[in-house]
């Protein structure tokens, strides 16, 4: 596996020191971008955070810093056609992914790095997002990880009524008409928190967080991307589809819903969490869909849960080999 130094922007990340970032060649040769946070001392293992569509690396920052203070180090990548890893179209602002299932060769490549730099074990993911469908498929496909978490997981993509048909109208068709690298109607090829004022947005009712992710693309206007290809919108509901076809697996799931969550489906997650034997959701009472980046007697609380989920399941990783020496 081919891997060297990548920029890291510590000016807006915000994290502990000593972040880092790695360029890695994925196995169809795409370069990815994959950040790192270790801690000092004893460690609890590594937290390996699978961002949602248009996020990068810096933006967990503050996460990484969370559990960092809870004795973790912490890991995060830069998905194929966001942050800094290539671009997929000749459209930068344009978010696609040509299979969704090209998104595992990302997670690969970011766990072989992770064991060359020798990241502390055991290993933990949480998926937030379309992260959420990253981290669902590769806890089904792979055991590298002792626990699993999810924020806001999309498992399904929320729509209103009306637009719900005309979305999957765009999805299908589209790509048969030649729309496939174009974005749906009625999106936006502007970043969602360049455009969006706080009062509104979907994703925290905390506006010291809001600001935070503005300003980190006015420093950093590279890191922005705007609407997902008509491509991406049906690679994503025929994966959403898949998922919940999939028997749940054995893995211990710590789920967080927000109550006012608007962007990803709430009835899927809600019918995945009740059918996963070692699972557990936790809705959170006026959350929105980034309940990581809450106010903080909100995101405090969901930390502490996450440490807790995760030192858990290393205890029983650690009496099981116990057992079996």
């Amino acid at each position: 596996m081919e891997f060297s130094p990548a920029p890291f922007f510590e000016d807006v990340a915000g994290g502990p020191a000593g972040g880092a970032a790695h360029w890695v060649r994925t196995t169809d040769n795409t370069r990815i971008r994959v950040g790192h946070w270790r801690t000092e001392g004893e460690t609890n293992g590594t937290v390996m955070m699978f961002p949602g569509r248009t996020e990068y690396i810096e933006k967990y920052g503050d996460t990484a810093a969370e559990f960092a203070s809870r004795g973790f180090a912490f890991l995060a990548a830069d998905w194929r056609g966001q942050g800094l890893a290539d671009r997929l179209l000749d459209d930068p602002r344009v978010g696609h992914v040509d299979q969704f299932s090209d998104y595992q060769q990302d997670v690969h490549a970011t766990l072989a790095l992770a064991a060359k730099l020798d990241l502390p074990k055991p290993w933990y993911v949480i998926g937030h997002s379309m992260g959420g469908a990253i981290g669902l498929r590769a806890v089904l496909e792979r055991d590298d990880f002792a626990a699993c978490a999810f924020t806001g997981p999309m498992w399904g993509i929320f729509f209103t009524p009306i637009m719900k048909p005309l979305s999957r109208l765009t999805a299908y068709w589209g790509p048969r008409i030649g729309l496939g690298e174009k974005t749906p109607p009625t999106t936006s090829l502007e970043s969602y928190v360049t455009s969006q004022p706080f009062d509104g947005n979907v994703l925290t009712r905390d506006p010291a967080m809001y600001q935070m992710m503005k300003d980190q693309l006015a420093v950093h206007p590279e890191l922005a991307l705007g609407a997902p290809s008509t491509i991406w919108l049906r690679e994503a509901l025929d994966e959403c589809a898949w998922l919940m076809e999939q028997t749940a697996p054995t893995l211990p799931a710590l789920t967080f819903l927000g109550s006012h969550e608007q962007i990803v489906d709430r009835k899927a997650i809600r019918e995945r969490m009740a059918d996963w034997p070692s699972g557990t959701l936790v809705e959170i009472p006026d959350g929105e869909h980034e309940v990581l980046m809450e106010a903080p007697n909100v995101r405090g609380p969901v930390f502490d849960q996450l440490a807790v989920h995760f030192l858990a399941a290393r205890s029983d990783a650690s009496a099981s080999a116990a057992l079996s020496s």
